[in-house]
């Protein structure tokens, strides 16, 4: 082929010779070979004077500019009547003395029917016999002498082959002299206007012409002299067997050849190419009239407009099948095949002996070549990085010139993406389809688009993608305007504004079309690329930019990357037994870190975004997902049905949930929702994080905080609830408690069931005075860390959630989780509660008495009283501390009241009161183990032991440090009656009835117990009558039991009593004493409250006889008449005595009459 299309260029050389600027002299070269080219019969094929004139070769070329204009010597195409009137009609009057001007002028016509039929077979037979002279190549070694010796290819051709010409047009980009140049332009003008004069072309094309039915081979069948439809219907035919379109005729190699050089030696001038010459004439003079002929520009300058409205179809047809033909053979663009030669040649992208000529040429494997030089750091000049960006841009603008695309799919084109050809919108079409939002996609449509954005790489600059850079123009003047345009940051600034206000619904469809195919190669992020091409290399062994390898794919090395960058069995990852051989090798290094964490905050904006979790998932999405369609709402869903997941899904979604644990900004969503926390609370360990779970942690502990909103809040408490389901979801919790729990809690994976187990394990070891704790230093802090958080919402504790789910919805149905609100309204309402949850609660409240700390309700509101009152009080003591303090002035009233709460709760169960228990163990059994044998260990006594011990304290048989405890509890009681269960159980109506104003004070100071007191005698309830009898007798025990009593005689005591301590009944015995003392004169409402508590003693003491004689002993201790009593029953004593000794003398005495007789 090449050897036969040299010869016709060499022969046209004598048709530039006329163009040339005139050469004066006789003994100029070039006139002196056409003189010496006259031939008889050159020009015997055409009719006219040329036919029959033996000079008629010298006169034509004499009539050129290059020869004295001497019309007489010279023959001219204007001088033939066959000619002569279309000439005058179509052509300007000083076109006419040169023969190459009217040649130019007829055959440039828009429609060839405007010339005669004898006209244009004259005009073909004239430039057909310029093209078979031989001797033609001796001008062209005198035009062309310097450029010939300069260009080494050229110099090295064998004269008198028609060679030389052709080396001139394979190499006219680098010819600088302006003759020679101009020489080879205008031979290549003549040549391209009929493919019948390019040697060999018709021999070789003859069987497609006629297959594909392209018009006519021979002269007399269709004798015009453009033959441009000709070749564009063979380059249709060559684009449609590329493309495998149904009926498509398989061109032979011969032929393809032909075309493709055809194309190649016309994409410098689009007038070389006939037919889009004539389908984009009147485009070109409206969209490109400044554009100046020549080196490809008038192609770009169309190319660039080839969508715009006004474009004609047929013009915009014509430009879609040369830019096919360019993407098959990168030569066939001029522009670009000059701008990168030195470029392919220095990175050696057209050196490749294991590949495919065919292969080699193509457009995809340039741009993939260079793409990779580029992104290695090597030097690709600027004016081919250019010419790629313009055919990378043409690639993602008009999918048809994709072959793998319009092959593979076709179906999906049909079926969803169907007018939507223009800027790129049906390829993003296709991105949405191989997303899945409309359906499934055929894989190998799948992998065309996957070579296409790799070709294209947009990811580099998103200008590159028009449908996206119109769609995100705005987004990008207000959000990204701070960076370079073009820089590959954009990217990654727009996904950072993702479902912010500043995003636009177009940008943001668009732009998670994109990111999908991105996602799927770590090559198509140039930043991350840049980064971590070493790291990659050294620990994924990952092979060039545009390599692949079956053993990593390009999907793979992102997983690999994530893997190392979060990998670390101190931090407690989790390591397959394969990759444990790997944990000497160096992590990543900290840029390529920061990249791979960039990368998974973008991809957990979207589930597909995330090419494993997709693949993975894909059945579970569907499953259980199929409505959550809200951005986020897929992961949250995947997340909360992990235990139903399929394993392989499971396990990647588990991986996922750990990364978050580690570093919550990978949550995007979240941290956008979450801002205003961050920036008043969070902002240091934001700026920080690396890898310490700080940030998370902070947004539990401000999750209440005014600045946090719903969002937010939501956010905060799904990822809690999401980590009770794996102990390594908690990143801090499994880094510091990791080797506790595989040495004590092995086996166990729920983290509250961890938790627990290792609450236990500390609990146990505190109570037994363990010499050393199991559990470490450092998971013990974060335990209590872990043991707060979850007391603050009920659904962190599923068990107990579970239990209590329809008390909830009962009871609770209106109160809202979080900050233990739900926990407190079940405690309030525990009475009303199932018994499985009851039993629950009152667990939780055992803990919760035990370790105040975990009473996230007391802590809360509470919180500044403990730092008033109980700064220097430990954790487990902060309960009393406050109950001690409940009553300062400075004592708050909420925190008061939530006090008072949980002395209630205290006094329904000695076990809920941990100092009473631990000072009564001995007393308990010893004196109540009635009660104890019929109580059960899940549900309380409501106050029945500590009501006996009380009787006891009464009676004062307790051990002292229980008897203080007891005083304690009587003294609370005595003040408000609501701290004493039996007396609520058995008075509770005779409240509402008989003291209802007392009950309803705000501030309990003892007056419904003096109320009951007073009203003995109208209490109906013998249950409520002997709690108040009860409350009498333990009143006679300690005057600090009768608060109305105390604060009557505060004085006398004062003054009376002062040196009598309390308890044992001892103060009250003195006011006694004080009373029958006539001398003593005590206050006037000490003396009346007095008074009445003797009566209430003495009705008491009928309505209440004694049980038992240590019943009747003490009562007769503790009265007030002790003195008379014992006086009475002591001369009692001695009338029986005397009784007896008197019986006894005269029993005797009868014993011995009876004896002697």
């Amino acid at each position: 082929m090449a050897d036969c299309i040299r010869v016709p260029l060499l022969l046209l050389l004598m048709c530039i010779l006329s163009s040339l600027q005139p050469i004066q002299g006789q003994n100029n070269p070039i006139v002196k070979v056409a003189g010496n080219a006259d031939n008889p019969q050159s020009l015997a094929g055409g009719p006219g004077p040329a036919a029959g004139n033996p000079g008629a070769a010298e006169r034509i070329l004499g009539a050129g500019a290059s020869l004295p204009r001497k019309r007489s010597a010279g023959w001219k195409l204007a001088e033939e009547g066959v000619c002569r009137e279309d000439l005058t009609r179509l052509c300007p009057k000083h076109s006419w003395n040169n023969n190459l001007a009217v040649l130019e002028c007829l055959q440039d016509k828009k429609e060839d029917t405007e010339i005669a039929a004898e006209c244009n077979h004259l005009l073909w037979n004239y430039k057909l016999n310029l093209t078979k002279d031989s001797k033609f190549e001796s001008v062209a070694v005198e035009v062309c002498k310097t450029t010939i010796s300069e260009i080494k290819e050229c110099a090295a051709e064998e004269l008198g082959k028609g060679y030389l010409v052709s080396c001139l047009v394979d190499h006219r980009g680098n010819i600088s002299d302006y003759q020679c140049n101009q020489y080879i332009t205008k031979m290549t003008t003549i040549v391209f206007s009929d493919y019948r004069l390019i040697c060999g072309f018709m021999d070789k094309c003859r069987e497609d012409i006629n297959a594909l039915r392209c018009g006519s081979i021979s002269t007399g069948e269709k004798d015009v002299h453009s033959q441009g439809e000709v070749i564009a219907c063979l380059e249709k035919g060559l684009v449609q067997e590329a493309e495998e379109q149904p009926g498509a005729h398989p061109i032979k190699d011969d032929c393809k050849k032909s075309i493709m050089r055809v194309a190649e030696l016309s994409s410098d001038d689009f007038h070389l190419d006939r037919y889009l010459y004539f389908a984009c004439r009147d485009d070109r003079e409206r969209f490109c009239e400044t554009t100046l002929a020549g080196e490809g520009r008038v192609y770009k300058c169309l190319f660039n407009h080839k969508f715009e409205e006004a474009m004609s179809e047929r013009c915009r047809e014509a430009l879609t099948t040369r830019q096919k033909l360019i993407a098959q053979d990168y030569k066939v663009s001029y522009s670009l095949a000059r701008a990168c030669k030195s470029d392919l040649r220095k990175y050696r992208c057209s050196a490749d002996s294991t590949m495919p000529r065919a292969r080699e040429a193509r457009l995809s494997y340039l741009l993939l070549c260079l793409e990779s030089a580029v992104h290695r750091g090597r030097v690709v000049s600027g004016e081919c990085q250019g010419e790629m960006m313009d055919y990378r841009r043409m690639l993602m603008e008009d999918f048809s010139l994709s072959p793998e695309i319009v092959l593979h799919c076709r179906s999906e084109i049909e079926g969803h993406c169907s007018g939507l050809h223009r800027k790129g919108r049906t390829l993003h079409c296709l991105m949405r389809v191989g997303r899945g939002d409309m359906g499934a996609i055929d894989p190998n449509c799948q992998r065309a688009l996957q070579t296409l954005i790799q070709e294209a790489d947009p990811g580099a600059d998103y200008r590159i993608d028009r449908a996206l850079n119109e769609a995100c123009e705005s987004v990008i003047q207000t959000a990204c305007k701070h960076i370079r345009s073009g820089d590959p940051m954009i990217l990654s600034c727009l996904m950072e504004h993702l479902y912010t206000e500043k995003m636009v619904e177009d940008c943001e469809r668009r732009l998670l079309e994109l990111q999908y195919f991105i996602a799927r190669d770590w090559k198509l992020d140039p930043v991350l690329y840049k980064k971590c091409q070493g790291d990659a290399a050294r620990l994924c062994h990952t092979h060039g930019w545009n390599e692949t390898s079956e053993m990593m794919p390009p999907g793979a090395i992102f997983s690999c990357l994530y893997r190392h960058a979060y990998r670390s069995v101190e931090q407690g990852r989790r390591l397959r037994s394969e990759e444990s051989e790997e944990n000497q090798v160096p992590p990543l290094s900290r840029d390529c870190k920061v990249e791979v964490q960039r990368i998974l905050h973008q991809r957990a904006l979207d589930v597909k975004l995330d090419p494993e979790l997709q693949r993975r998932c894909m059945t579970d999405l569907g499953k259980w997902c199929s409505e959550k369609t809200e951005p986020g709402q897929e992961l949250e869903c995947l997340q909360d049905h992990l235990e139903d997941l399929v394993s392989d899904c499971r396990d990647v979604v588990g991986n996922l949930t750990e990364l978050e644990s580690e570093d919550i900004q990978i949550e995007a969503l979240l941290m956008q929702a979450c801002e205003p926390v961050i920036q008043s609370y969070c902002h240091e360990v934001a700026d920080n994080q690396i890898n310490t779970g700080d940030l998370m942690e902070c947004l539990v502990q401000n999750k209440h905080q005014k600045e946090m909103n719903e969002k937010c809040a939501v956010g905060v408490t799904h990822f809690q609830l999401i980590q009770i389901k794996d102990f390594r979801f908690s990143y801090k919790f499994k880094t510091a408690c990791k080797e506790d729990v595989l040495k004590l809690c092995p086996n166990i994976k729920k983290k509250v069931d961890v938790v627990i187990c290792l609450s236990t394990t500390v609990r146990n070891d505190t109570l037994q005075d363990a010499k050393e704790q199991r559990v470490s230093i450092k998971c013990r802090k974060q335990l209590r860390v872990e043991e707060v958080e979850m007391s603050e919402d009920i659904r962190l504790d599923p068990e107990l959630y579970d239990s209590c789910k329809q008390d909830i919805n009962k009871l609770c149905q209106n109160v809202a989780f979080g900050n233990a609100q739900v926990i407190e309204c079940l405690k309030e309402n525990k009475r009303q509660l199932t018994q499985r949850c009851h039993q629950r609660i009152f667990k939780l409240q055992e803990v919760e008495m035990v370790d105040p700390e975990l009473d996230y309700q007391l802590m809360r509101v509470c919180k500044h009283m403990i730092r008033r009152f109980c700064t220097d009080a430990e954790g487990k003591n902060v309960l009393q501390c406050l109950k001690q303090n409940k009553n300062s002035e400075l004592m708050d009233p909420k925190c008061k009241q939530m006090i008072t709460k949980r002395q209630i709760t205290q006094n329904t169960d000695y076990r809920l009161n941990p100092v009473l228990r631990k000072a009564c163990k001995a007393d308990i059994p010893k004196f109540c183990q009635p009660i104890l044998n019929k109580a059960t260990a899940d549900s309380e006594l409501e106050g029945q032991v500590i009501s006996c011990l009380k009787l006891k304290y009464a009676d004062q048989r307790l051990s002292p440090d229980c008897e203080a405890q007891i005083q304690v509890i009587l003294q609370e009681s005595a003040l408000d009656y609501r701290l004493d269960p039996q007396l609520q159980i058995h008075c509770t109506q005779e409240i509402s009835r008989l003291c209802a104003e007392e009950a309803a004070a705000q501030e309990q100071t003892g007056q419904v117990e003096e109320c009951l007191k007073v009203n003995l005698l109208k209490i109906k309830q013998e249950g409520c009558k002997k709690e108040v009898l009860n409350m009498l007798k333990e009143s006679k025990a300690d005057i600090f039991v009768d608060p109305v009593l105390h604060t009557a005689c505060a004085l006398d005591i004062k003054h009376q009593c002062a040196a009598i301590p309390p308890g044992r009944g001892r103060q009250m015995s003195c006011l006694m004493e004080a009373l029958q003392d006539k001398r003593v004169r005590l206050q006037p409402e000490c003396k009346k409250r007095l008074q009445d508590r003797i009566d209430m003693w003495s009705y008491a003491a009928k309505v209440a006889p004694a049980e038992g004689f240590s019943d009747l002993a003490m009562q007769v201790m503790t009265s007030p008449s002790k003195n008379y009593i014992l006086t009475v029953i002591g001369a009692g004593v001695a009338l029986l005595f005397m009784m007896g000794l008197l019986c006894g003398r005269f029993t005797k005495r009868v014993t011995q009459e009876l004896k002697d007789r």
